[in-house]
Protein backbone atom coordinates (compact mmCIF):
# COMPACT_ATOMS: atom_id res chain seq x y z
CA UNK A 1 0.00 0.00 0.00
CA UNK A 2 1.39 3.42 -0.95
CA UNK A 3 0.77 6.45 1.22
CA UNK A 4 0.34 10.03 0.11
CA UNK A 5 2.72 11.76 2.50
CA UNK A 6 2.10 15.04 0.66
CA UNK A 7 -1.58 14.89 1.65
CA UNK A 8 -0.73 14.13 5.29
CA UNK A 9 1.79 17.00 5.32
CA UNK A 10 -0.83 19.34 3.86
CA UNK A 11 -3.30 18.37 6.60
CA UNK A 12 -0.61 19.13 9.19
CA UNK A 13 0.31 22.37 7.39
CA UNK A 14 3.90 21.14 6.88
CA UNK A 15 6.24 21.83 4.01
CA UNK A 16 8.44 18.81 3.29
CA UNK A 17 11.45 18.47 1.02
CA UNK A 18 11.49 15.56 -1.41
CA UNK A 19 13.99 13.80 0.87
CA UNK A 20 11.71 14.24 3.87
CA UNK A 21 8.75 12.94 1.87
CA UNK A 22 10.68 9.78 0.97
CA UNK A 23 11.86 9.33 4.57
CA UNK A 24 8.39 9.78 6.07
CA UNK A 25 6.76 7.62 3.41
CA UNK A 26 9.14 4.80 4.35
CA UNK A 27 8.48 5.30 8.08
CA UNK A 28 4.72 5.36 7.55
CA UNK A 29 4.92 2.21 5.45
CA UNK A 30 6.95 0.43 8.15
CA UNK A 31 4.49 1.51 10.83
CA UNK A 32 1.50 0.21 8.89
CA UNK A 33 3.29 -3.07 8.15
CA UNK A 34 3.94 -3.49 11.89
CA UNK A 35 0.29 -2.79 12.67
CA UNK A 36 -0.69 -5.40 10.08
CA UNK A 37 1.59 -7.90 11.88
CA UNK A 38 -0.14 -7.10 15.16
CA UNK A 39 -3.49 -7.61 13.46
CA UNK A 40 -2.50 -11.21 12.68
CA UNK A 41 -1.99 -12.13 16.35
CA UNK A 42 -4.65 -14.52 17.67
CA UNK A 43 -6.29 -12.77 20.62
CA UNK A 44 -9.60 -14.63 20.67
CA UNK A 45 -8.88 -16.12 24.13
CA UNK A 46 -7.71 -12.83 25.64
CA UNK A 47 -10.29 -10.77 27.48
CA UNK A 48 -10.49 -7.17 26.24
CA UNK A 49 -9.10 -4.57 28.63
CA UNK A 50 -9.18 -0.83 28.64
CA UNK A 51 -7.27 -0.31 31.88
CA UNK A 52 -4.59 -2.71 33.10
CA UNK A 53 -2.96 -1.05 36.11
CA UNK A 54 -5.89 -1.13 38.51
CA UNK A 55 -5.35 2.53 39.34
CA UNK A 56 -8.40 4.73 39.55
CA UNK A 57 -8.76 8.49 39.49
CA UNK A 58 -5.05 9.27 39.61
CA UNK A 59 -5.63 12.80 38.35
CA UNK A 60 -6.05 15.75 40.63
CA UNK A 61 -9.22 17.80 40.77
CA UNK A 62 -9.33 20.75 38.40
CA UNK A 63 -8.54 24.05 40.04
CA UNK A 64 -9.05 27.52 38.65
CA UNK A 65 -5.77 29.44 38.52
CA UNK A 66 -4.82 32.87 37.21
CA UNK A 67 -4.25 32.80 33.47
CA UNK A 68 -3.92 35.04 30.45
CA UNK A 69 -6.69 37.45 29.65
CA UNK A 70 -8.52 36.80 26.41
CA UNK A 71 -6.85 39.88 24.93
CA UNK A 72 -3.35 38.66 25.87
CA UNK A 73 -4.05 35.15 24.59
CA UNK A 74 -5.19 36.46 21.22
CA UNK A 75 -2.74 39.33 20.73
CA UNK A 76 -0.27 37.27 18.65
CA UNK A 77 -2.91 35.30 16.76
CA UNK A 78 -2.66 35.43 13.01
CA UNK A 79 -6.44 35.78 12.77
CA UNK A 80 -9.35 36.05 15.22
CA UNK A 81 -13.13 36.07 14.99
CA UNK A 82 -15.52 37.13 17.76
CA UNK A 83 -12.85 36.67 20.43
CA UNK A 84 -11.65 33.25 19.25
CA UNK A 85 -8.65 32.00 17.29
CA UNK A 86 -9.56 31.69 13.62
CA UNK A 87 -7.78 28.90 11.73
CA UNK A 88 -8.07 27.35 8.30
CA UNK A 89 -10.41 24.40 8.05
CA UNK A 90 -8.62 21.05 8.10
CA UNK A 91 -11.47 18.65 7.49
CA UNK A 92 -12.30 19.72 3.95
CA UNK A 93 -10.67 17.59 1.28
CA UNK A 94 -10.52 20.50 -1.15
Amino acid sequence: MKFDVTHVAKLANLTLSSGEKKKFEKQLQETVEYIEELDEIDVKDIEPTSQVTGLENVLREDEVKPSLSQEDALKNAKSTYNGFFKVKGILDSE
